[in-house]
């Protein structure tokens, strides 16, 4: 199978959506697919050999650590007419996606479009209120012009589903269960951030931006603090809100965008995981985090409802549910030690491979390339 991978995050970004779908195409090419990447960015070094398309991008409004992909449908073709892919994947709706899909339609190559990220639900986090039924729309137009439409959440599918997409699947994800493991917790590490093993740390891992629902992480680390004065809040990320965060709460300690070891070492060297977030498709970072042997706090919801027991393995709150969230967060302050419930953690997860997530991936492809029926339905 010949497959053109378009997106307009792909790494060297930083954050979940690249990460899976670099490991999404990288896994495809290990079983012997052809796959070429259409994306925004030339290749970092080290990074995979899989042949990529650069194409012309704008910062995305409110948001300069991101980039909206720009193309023609005249472009896209002769792209298609020298590459001449079976099927298209295309993990955006930005300017990039339309002309692929647009291009796709003209040449009759069947294409499976990605939902990766709620950017409706971000228009009032970024001055943009009252709009989101117009976004709503405008993606139902989108998807409904690809064979099938995917996403990593049942909770997400059920959405777009009432929004009138059509076609829609479930496409879960996977973590890295080598790498993200207890055995990476450094002991020089938490003499860094200035603990030894009698003090817990709080850590939050992902973007550091409005969406991520920062003041209420605020206001977990506070809560968390009142029962352990002395624990470290430490912040592993990067965006557009970190600099006003680092001013107004300098009792934070903010480390950065990390990967590869570095990322794992801060996960597995921290205790709890708070995430507040309610715009997540999926969450990677929950898994990741309870790879690592940490106790989860967040909502319930996405990849947290697939693998939080809440008192066994972790905490779940009503959705956007403050006040229970905090509650929980309390709980997880008196019980962060608690041994079992680090290992449950961490065996909860165990299952959640990527090569199932990767072969899932490829029958969805060859079922919408030779027409056939789909296996799984939302």
């Amino acid at each position: 199978m010949r497959l053109l991978l378009i997106t307009d995050t792909y790494p060297p970004d930083i954050n979940g959506v690249s990460r899976t779908l670099f490991t999404l195409a990288g896994g495809l090419a290990a079983r012997g697919h052809e796959v070429e990447i259409v994306t925004t960015l030339a290749a970092g070094q080290g990074e995979e050999s899989l042949k990529r398309h650069v194409m012309m991008a704008l910062p995305l409004p409110g948001y300069p650590g991101l980039r909206m992909g720009i193309s023609t449908t005249w472009q896209m073709q002769g792209l298609y007419e020298r590459f001449r892919p079976d099927v298209i994947y295309v993990a955006t709706e930005t300017p990039l996606g339309i002309a692929s899909i647009r291009a796709a339609s003209k040449m009759e190559i069947p294409v499976v479009s990605g939902f990766h990220t709620n950017f409706q639900s971000y228009l009032e986090d970024y001055y943009l209120p009252g709009l989101e039924a117009l976004a709503q729309g405008f993606l139902r137009s989108i998807h409904n012009q690809t064979a099938r439409t995917l996403t990593p959440s049942a909770d997400t599918a059920a959405m777009l589903e009432k929004w009138g997409i059509k076609n829609v699947g479930v496409l879960g994800r996977g973590v890295d269960t080598e790498l993200f493991n207890p055995t990476r917790r450094s002991a020089a590490l938490r003499a860094e951030w200035g603990v030894d093993d009698s003090t817990p740390v709080a850590v939050y891992v992902g973007r550091v931006a409005a969406e991520k629902n920062l003041s209420l992480l605020l206001q977990g680390f506070a809560a968390f603090r009142e029962m352990h004065p002395k624990a470290p809040c430490v912040v592993v990320g990067d965006g557009p809100r970190l600099k006003a965060l680092q001013s107004e709460h300098p009792e934070c300690l903010y480390v950065g965008s990390k990967t590869g070891t570095e990322l794992a070492e801060c996960y597995a060297s921290a205790d709890v995981f708070i995430f507040p977030s309610i715009s997540e498709t999926f969450g990677n970072v929950v898994l990741e985090a309870m790879s690592s042997g940490l106790l989860p706090v967040a909502y319930d919801y996405a990849a947290a409802r697939q693998v939080i027991r809440s008192g066994e393995n972790g905490w779940l709150a009503a959705f956007d549910d403050e006040a229970a969230f905090l509650g929980a967060l309390r709980q997880s302050a008196a019980s962060w030690s608690d041994s079992a419930m680090r290992a449950a953690a961490c065996d909860s997860v165990s299952e959640f491979g990527w090569r199932r997530v990767i072969e899932q991936f490829e029958g969805e492809l060859f079922a919408v390339q030779t027409n056939k029926p789909t296996l799984s339905q939302s």
